[in-house]
């Protein structure tokens, strides 16, 4: 599944990367995007077959959800008179089960009269977990079993930015590997 995801990523770029040059031959102006965005994570933890609920594990609080902050940059190159094509980044910090997430993406949609940008995207992110808050033991120390809470995979997802001027309200809705859903709003400032 990794072969295909890194393939995808590959084709992707390989496609962005002769739209961007198309777009700088044409003088075409590559349009900078950077914000700050919220959101919510759920990160879909396959239990198996416990049941919280019948009784045998009433102490047992798994929290799989968190709330993440922080901020975004795109870069949108032309192609042609509606389509773009572009590359964006993202780091954000988390709350419950979530410390930090960070990832890059390659960006595919098109330009609607009003500006208005609707997109596809694929990409890699990165998830930090914080063990304790996942299993319910806040004291619970990482560090005690040298345990490497980060794990990789690849994302795709969809999104809409709206402009108002120089600024950019949006909203994207991702997964990755299929296993999560992550939805975020942001609002950005274009250079």
């Amino acid at each position: 599944m990794r072969k295909i995801a890194i393939t995808t990523l590959v084709a992707m770029g390989a496609m962005a990367l002769p739209a961007a040059a198309h777009a700088q031959s044409n003088d075409g102006q590559p349009e900078i995007t950077v914000g700050a965005s919220v959101g919510l994570h759920d990160l879909g933890l396959d239990l198996g077959d416990l049941d919280a609920d019948d009784g045998e594990f009433d102490d047992l609080n798994i929290d799989d959800s968190g709330e993440i902050y922080g901020g975004f940059a795109a870069v949108d190159f032309p192609v042609g008179e509606n389509l773009f094509a572009g590359v964006e980044g993202n780091a954000h910090f988390g709350s419950g089960p979530i410390d930090a997430e960070y990832g890059a993406s390659a960006r595919l949609g098109f330009r609607t009269e009003g500006g208005a940008k609707i997109y596809a995207r694929g990409g890699y992110q990165w998830v930090d977990l914080d063990a304790g808050n996942v299993i319910g033991v806040p004291d619970f120390d990482e560090s005690d079993f040298d345990l490497d809470t980060t794990e990789g995979d690849y994302l795709v997802g969809a999104g809409v930015e709206l402009p108002l001027d120089t600024v950019v309200l949006r909203a994207n809705v991702d997964t990755i590997a299929f296993d999560t859903l992550r939805g975020t709003v942001g609002v950005g400032f274009k250079f």
